[in-house]
């Protein structure tokens, strides 16, 4: 096998017996930013999203990350249901924004693969936008919006709890 070619156990081959498959391009780009090499005396694979990470802090991610987001577009097109389309972006913002911080956010890169996790989510639920989001897929997108609500809300609490102590006689 070459470094290029992506694993035999791939979780990114077809579906067997499935009506709508993947775009060829959409599972090469997976394979090239998560795992297109292989590193030399193991079987651990790293793909270009966190080799630009470290090469291009920042830039590096914000790159990749616009790529991952051509995997939501190819979702949206085979009709994914939204929770799930929910979570390949949280998957997407959790790859850039983590992966965006030195050294650490690279082994996020390396170990996390959000593209090969979202081309998993829409090999599970394309074509079928009936087909219900999994328990998980509710879980994360829903713990994800709380934690969002509570960085938008603490700190309007912290506001009104100082200003109500500056004014309290």
């Amino acid at each position: 096998m070459k470094d290029f070619e992506k694993p035999a156990s791939s979780p990114l081959a077809a579906a067997p017996g499935s009506s709508i498959s993947v775009p060829e391009w959409a599972r090469r780009l997976s394979v090239l930013l998560d795992s297109a090499l292989r590193i030399p005396g193991t079987q651990l694979r790293i793909g270009l999203d966190p080799i630009l990470g470290a090469l291009l802090p920042e830039l590096g991610d914000a790159l990749t990350a616009v790529l991952s987001l051509s995997l939501v577009m190819v979702a949206f097109r085979q009709r994914v249901p939204k929770w799930v389309l929910a979570r390949m972006l949280i998957n997407i913002a959790l790859d850039a924004i983590l992966g965006a911080i030195p050294f650490v956010g690279d082994a996020f890169d390396f170990a996390f693969k959000a593209n090969e996790k979202n081309l998993a989510l829409i090999e599970r639920h394309r074509g079928d936008p009936t087909q219900p989001a999994t328990w998980g897929d509710r879980l994360v997108v829903s713990g994800v919006v709380l934690v969002v609500l509570a960085c938008a809300v603490l700190p309007l609490v912290l506001a009104a709890a100082l200003v109500r102590f500056v004014l309290s006689p």
